[in-house]
């Protein structure tokens, strides 16, 4: 019993541990590959290490990255977890020996698309890492914590504290290389998100009928999912009718129209984009 117990509790260590070793070297590609050869910058503080770097050229990124991170850990372990910390701190370490170990040089001729491709692998990266319980430490650190209090988007907060390192390119190495990382910086914001969220994205579905009940009899029987009703009045008849409300994943939608209109063909239906829908039969909510 206490072994399947150790097991049980070991897995997920692993699962992350794995998560962040992935997305670190899929990382480094980036910026080993592309970044680095076409002089790019990156966001955050890999962004203030490849300026470094450019500037004196003395220290490889890796170890300036490791530098640059030990007074943000200091939040991690107070403000966040020490679960966490102790994730990121392996994270850090992974993050770090993939920038000094990942030796590559992708052949990408034009700007613009060396650019892009650089942030789709570096979103899709960052994303696998921002998926575990850790982080690879530098503005992960930062965007977890205000995620965590104020539920403040990952990728917002990774956009806008990289409009520094924008600023900084644009003044020391030209306008053009800044708008260069700004593509950059973009794309790769947008993988964060669709990794993140994207993938498991929820609809949530209003619909106004005289056949409310049976609608929503329906979704609880056939789909299984959860269903509300409030109350509404029209503005023009001053009919009183039942509102439902219920939430499901993009898979899902189809189905609900059709079983919607199979019951209802003039039912009034408004479909909206959910980032995130916690609750039962959805996520749980990510504690860090």
């Amino acid at each position: 019993m206490r072994r399947k117990l150790k097991i049980g509790r070991l897995k997920p260590v692993v699962w992350n541990c794995l998560l962040m070793t992935l997305g670190s070297f899929v990382c480094a590609v980036a910026i080993n590959g592309i970044l680095i050869p076409k002089h790019f910058l990156s966001g955050g503080f890999t962004g203030l290490c490849l300026i470094v770097y450019y500037g004196y050229d003395a220290i490889d990124v890796g170890w300036l990255y490791l530098l640059l991170n030990v007074p943000l850990f200091v939040i991690g372990w107070v403000r966040i977890s020490r679960k966490f910390f102790l994730y990121s701190l392996f994270g850090m370490g992974v993050f770090s020996v993939a920038l000094l170990l990942t030796k590559v040089n992708i052949e990408v001729h034009d700007q613009m698309l060396a650019a892009i491709l650089a942030g789709i692998i570096s979103g899709i990266g960052s994303g696998v890492i921002l998926r575990s319980y850790g982080s690879a430490g530098g503005l992960d650190i930062i965007a977890i914590f205000l995620n965590q209090k104020y539920s403040i988007r990952l990728g917002r907060t990774i956009l806008a504290f990289n409009v520094v390192i924008l600023l900084a390119c644009a003044i020391l190495f030209g306008v053009d290389l800044a708008l260069y990382t700004l593509v950059y910086i973009f794309v790769a914001t947008y993988l964060i998100d669709l990794v993140l969220v994207g993938i498991n994205q929820r609809k949530t579905v209003f619909v106004i009928s005289d056949n409310a009940r049976s609608i929503a009899d329906e979704i609880l029987k056939e789909m299984h999912r959860g269903v509300t009703f409030f109350k509404g009045e029209g503005a023009y008849t001053r009919a009183q009718r039942d509102v439902l409300y219920t939430a499901v994943t993009m898979k899902e939608l189809t189905r609900l129209k059709d079983l919607i209109f199979s019951i209802d063909r003039d039912a009034f239906v408004v479909v909206n984009d959910t980032k995130e829908v916690i609750g039962r039969g959805h996520e749980t909510r990510k504690i860090y």
